[in-house]
């Protein structure tokens, strides 16, 4: 790994936000700025964080670029046209990643509820290891579903939940791990939802870091309407963390 120790986030931001309808959902307003914008303001305000890029829509590159800057966002290195996946966003993101960088962090856009020291601990745990993920326990009973003769749904065997996890962002890696893995899909035709499993396919060990139930992906109505609720705890929770950075920093 490099020595200088730079830290970047890639937050692809192309999607369209099919499943909860009407504006990009990285673009709706919530807490008077954009979803996307305050997902940004994490770790805008993270000491660890050097450089975000941002993967967009073509059509919002230039003037996404001009509002993040306008509002705040000082470690926005660069505004990329993203693809036509979150994979291929991520992959154009990676083209213009700085050289001095020796961790890089992929973050859901439309997750704006990380806790700071959540990014702490994926930070700490690359440095240490080389790639790891957020993630959360299930506690709910799982099971497998069946098609009997019947023709209708039915369940099956159940899942041990102890083995299982629900994956969250950031997930971080060495920059080289990352870079190699998108290459090796590329060629080998591999689509992935998330930059874990391409790793692994370059047979990486990628460990799990304990994310928090607060960092929600907002996908549906559903998702939306929690994440209205959410606001107002959740600056008080950002507060805080950042009133404990400074601290922290301070007693170094």
């Amino acid at each position: 790994m490099n020595p200088s120790g730079q830290v970047a986030v890639i937050i692809p931001a192309a999607g369209q936000g099919t499943r909860l309808g009407g504006h990009r959902k990285q673009f709706r307003v919530l807490g008077g700025k954009s979803v996307l914008v305050q997902t940004l303001l994490v770790f805008e305000r993270h000491a660890l964080v050097d450089h975000i890029i941002v993967a967009t829509p073509e059509d919002a590159v230039v003037p996404l670029g001009y509002e993040l800057r306008s509002v705040g966002i000082s470690k926005l290195f660069d505004v990329v046209e993203g693809g036509d996946s979150r994979q291929a966003s991520v992959r154009a993101a990676l083209s213009v990643l700085p050289e001095e960088v020796d961790v890089v962090l992929v973050h859901d856009a439309v997750r704006p509820f990380v806790r700071m020291s959540n990014v702490t601990a994926v930070i700490k745990t690359v440095k240490r290891l080389g790639a790891a993920s957020l993630a959360m326990p299930i506690t709910d009973t799982v099971r497998k579903i069946v098609l009997p003769e019947s023709g209708d749904v039915a369940f099956g065997e159940t899942v041990p939940r102890e083995e299982l996890v629900r994956i969250q962002t950031p997930q971080g890696f060495r920059p080289d791990w990352l870079k190699e893995a998108h290459e090796k899909a590329i060629e080998n035709e591999t689509e992935a939802t998330d930059d874990v499993l391409l790793v692994q396919n370059l047979g990486h060990d990628v460990y799990p870091v304990a994310g928090c139930s607060l960092n929600i992906k907002i996908t549906t109505q559903q998702d939306w309407e929690l994440a209205l609720r959410y606001w107002d705890q959740w600056q008080a929770i950002l507060e805080e963390e950042e009133r404990e950075q400074i601290v922290g920093q301070e007693t170094k």
